[in-house]
């Protein structure tokens, strides 16, 4: 009966300590942008919009590039990690 009760406990500890390294903010910057290949114009109108670095909360991972309509009168802005004291932030990509 002890030892079910301490690995239940020891359960919860662990649960409870993967919940902690699990940061909604990232302390250190992004890996360096990929280098991508631009699969071909899918039509005139069309911009690229470049990959970047997503942070998942425990972690980076890379979301690729895509070819997107333009709007008309606009210019994309692509996004950017910016550094706000000892976190990172991501700014998203808009039209302008």
């Amino acid at each position: 009966m002890k030892k079910a009760a301490l690995l239940v406990l020891l359960g919860f500890i662990s649960v409870f300590m993967v919940d902690c390294m699990i940061m909604s903010h990232p302390t250190m910057g992004p890996p360096p942008p990929r280098e991508e290949r631009m699969a071909g114009q899918p039509g005139p109108g069309h911009v690229w919009i470049s990959g970047y670095w997503r942070w998942s909360g425990a972690g980076y991972s890379w979301r690729s590039g895509h070819w997107a309509k333009a709007r008309q009168g606009k210019a994309w802005a692509p996004g950017r990690w910016e550094q706000k004291g000892r976190k990172w932030v991501w700014r998203d990509g808009q039209w302008r």
